[in-house]
Order: C-alpha cells, then sequence, then structure tokens
C-alpha cells in the first residue's frame, strides 16, 4: 500500500494570502520579540496582518503586545475571534490558559491545539500571517507544514558560532519538509548605547553571515540590542510600534513584502 504524502493534507486558511512561519534553533535569541516587531512593521507598511503565538510552552506574544489580561470571545459561527493590538490580528495558547499554569501537552495534543488556531479562528482577510514557532524541530513546526502551505520562513538568530550551529538545523529542517527560507534576522547583532549612540559588538563576529552566503540565505536585518526594545517589549508595546522612525525591523518587513511579491 502506498503511503500517504503529509502535504497532501494541506489546506489553504480562507482569506490568508501568505503564512510565514518565523523559527530557531534555539531558545533565548529574540524571536517572539522579532515576530512581533517584524508584524507592527508590516502593519505601518500597509499590510493586514495577524500574528499567531504558535510556541505553545513558553508564549510570549500577550506579554509583549499588551494583551495579558484579556480573553478573546466566540462567534455566531464558533469561530474565536483574534484580539487585536497595535494593528494585528492575535492569537495565542497565553489567551486561553492562566499564565501561571504549566502546559504538559505531548505531541497529539499539540497537533489539535494548531488545527484549532489555524481553522478555528477567523482571521479574516490577511496579507501576511506571521507564525511565532516554538525553538528546535519538533511536533508544532511539522504540524504547520502537514497543515497549510507556508509561503517560506524567516530564522531568527545570534552572531556567534554556538548559535551558528542550531541555525543549520533549523535549515535543514526547513529544507526538509520543502519550505522556501526567505531569509535570516541576525538578533543582538552589536550593543547600541542608549547615551552615546556607539555599537559594540556583544559577540565575536562568528561564520554565521559565510553560512548564509553559502546556502544563498538573505540576510534581512542586523538588529542591535537596544534597551529601549527590551523595555517596549515588556511594556505591552512593541519597540517598531514605539519608535515609528526606527529602521531595522521597517527595512526587513520591507524586504519581506519584496520576497512575497505582495
Amino acid at each position: 500500500m502506498a503511503m500517504m504524502n503529509p502535504f497532501e493534507q494541506q489546506k489553504k486558511i480562507e482569506g490568508v494570502r501568505h503564512i510565514v512561519a518565523v523559527g530557531s534553533g534555539k531558545g533565548g535569541v529574540g524571536k517572539s520579540t522579532v515576530a512581533a516587531n517584524l508584524a507592527v512593521s508590516l502593519s505601518r507598511q500597509g499590510q493586514k496582518v495577524g500574528l499567531l503565538d504558535a510556541d505553545i510552552y513558553g508564549p510570549s506574544v500577550p506579554h509583549i503586545m499588551g494583551l495579558t489580561k484579556l480573553r478573546p470571545n466566540v462567534n455566531a459561527q464558533k469561530k474565536i475571534e483574534p484580539l487585536v493590538s497595535h494593528g494585528l490580528k492575535t492569537m495565542s495558547i497565553g489567551y486561553l490558559v492562566d499564565d501561571q499554569s504549566a502546559i504538559i501537552w505531548r505531541g497529539p495534543m499539540l497537533f489539535k491545539a494548531m488545527d484549532q488556531f489555524i481553522r478555528d479562528v477567523e482571521w479574516g482577510e490577511l496579507d501576511i500571517l506571521l507564525v511565532d514557532l516554538p525553538p528546535g524541530t519538533g511536533d508544532v513546526q511539522l504540524s504547520l507544514v502537514q497543515k497549510v502551505p507556508v509561503s517560506g520562513a524567516i530564522i531568527v538568530s545570534t552572531p556567534q558560532d554556538t548559535a551558528l550551529l542550531d541555525v543549520r538545523r533549523c535549515v535543514d529542517m526547513f529544507n526538509k519538509v520543502k519550505t522556501p527560507i526567505l531569509g535570516l534576522v541576525e538578533n543582538m547583532s552589536t550593543f547600541q548605547c542608549p547615551h552615546c549612540h556607539e555599537s559594540t559588538p556583544l559577540f565575536e563576529k562568528g561564520k554565521l553571515h559565510a553560512f548564509c552566503e553559502e546556502k544563498k540565505i538573505a540576510i534581512l536585518a542586523e538588529i542591535p540590542f537596544t534597551p529601549a526594545i527590551g523595555v517596549s517589549g515588556e511594556q505591552g508595546e512593541p519597540y517598531a510600534f514605539k519608535k515609528t522612525d526606527e529602521k531595522e525591523f521597517y527595512g526587513a518587513a520591507t524586504k519581506l513584502i519584496e520576497l512575497l511579491k505582495i
């Protein structure tokens, strides 16, 4: 008996033009911060944007978007209405569970949760749905690419060689599931002094850029470690929304729009 191709299960989300995964091989690289600020920057350029927080075990989007105290409604069609903040439609497991509760789920429950986020949320008309994936190369990533056609992936990394080890695994995963890699965002590229604005490398520059050049992966942005980015997220107001003259996230959003030919 011939085995079924898992990608034959893919079905578009009605009204959503592009789904873009934001992933990293490891945690602690600022992936959710990048995803939220990139989403805001896309919205600032006139795109209709959704942000799905698929990091089931460590949802950060409710905190970054200032939505920790709110819960979504269910409409007459029994669809979950996404919460709207800073011009974005957002959905997260963090809206549905107590923020002090541990989520202990095995693979089948993760698959079911992803299916609900994709099929049972009233996303409406969107140009781009950004999906903030959990770190690593596990069940949630596989579930996403099996259920919906993904236009491409963005990888978030820090500059040092130890991070490159995880970038390699992340690139390999997306290649194996036939998801195009749209580019890489180098986060915490340098430290930017809030007083004199001088930039200093936080880490010794490693082989990340050479690897990207070898694999023909575009560098979408080099985001400096700016204290204000972290502070804005803690205050529930993404940096790209608060500081409208910033260039890095806005520039990455511009490149993404060009890559997707929107």
